[in-house]
């Protein structure tokens, strides 16, 4: 059964079973991100991770596009700010305003990586700018077919601020992330699985989020302790050598090894049925 944890303006949470989705839920504005997604997010995950109930998180969009990138709108303003260009005052608020600025806009992006849980990208249509900065925080990505992916900021005379350009060299490598974030051009579905910026291209919206959904229940049915472990590893092994990453997850395991999951892995193994994981 579907329940409906959060709602927003621009967002709405849902649970069914152990997996949870956060949905864009902005489409008249093709779910560009703008001062009510920046506020909301954050809390949204902040919400999952406190939730025990919750193993999996799906990111996915209503609408025709995931997501159109940052409300230009609504924060241009904003991040105009201490630059000289103030359009409607003229006035020099300070770069520390602007600064500050770009830190909260990150963080809010940065909630997806670090968050505890799992957290799966179903995207479909338009994926631009600041939405390659979401997705490039999650930890698996599904694409529709029709879906179309831009790093833009360059085309508009920003420099992406936000994590495409330190997360995107370790999920597609260096040269590819040059070549999207330079150019600023548009690459289709197949060209993003070709380079692993996605797992896979399959299908319409639709189809995206049920193979999405499909894979968060795999995950679930996994010891939850094990699964959140794990991405703490692969989080922690980035920017590590191979010796420094092999010293984390031994001390990692050697201090949580000792759980009832695992009591209740090796039991139903001998017994030849499936386990029974409560997360203790």
């Amino acid at each position: 059964m579907t329940t409906e944890l959060f709602t927003s303006s621009v967002l709405s949470l849902e649970r069914d079973g152990h997996i949870a989705t956060l949905w864009l839920n902005r489409p008249a504005a093709s779910n560009a991100m703008g001062k009510d997604f920046w506020a909301d997010f954050p809390t949204a995950l902040r919400l999952l991770d406190h939730d025990e109930r919750v193993r999996v998180i799906i990111v996915a969009a209503k609408g025709k596009h995931f997501c159109a990138g940052l409300d230009l709108r609504e924060m241009g303003p904003e991040l105009l700010a201490g630059s000289g260009r103030n359009l409607e005052s003229g006035e020099h608020p300070g770069l520390g305003n602007r600064y500050r600025t770009i830190v909260e806009l990150q963080e809010a992006i940065s909630s997806v990586a670090k968050s505890n849980k799992p957290v799966i990208a179903a995207i479909h249509g338009a994926c631009i700018g600041s939405g390659v900065d979401l997705i490039s925080a999650c930890d698996i990505r599904l694409s529709s077919e029709d879906a179309t992916y831009s790093v833009r900021e360059a085309r508009l005379a920003i420099v992406a601020d936000l994590g495409s350009l330190q997360r995107l060299p370790h999920i597609i490598g260096a040269g590819h992330s040059a070549e999207l974030a330079l150019s600023a051009k548009d690459i289709d579905a197949h060209h993003a699985a070709q380079i692993n910026l996605v797992n896979d291209a399959l299908g319409d919206a639709s189809a995206v989020y049920a193979r999405a959904k499909m894979l968060a229940e795999q995950i679930a049915s996994n010891a939850p302790a094990a699964v959140q472990g794990t991405k703490a590893v692969l989080r922690a092994s980035i920017g590590q050598s191979i010796e420094e990453g092999l010293a984390f997850v031994a001390q990692f395991n050697a201090l949580h090894l000792d759980s009832n999951d695992l009591t209740e892995a090796i039991t139903a193994y001998f017994e030849k049925r499936p386990p029974k994981f409560t997360g203790s």
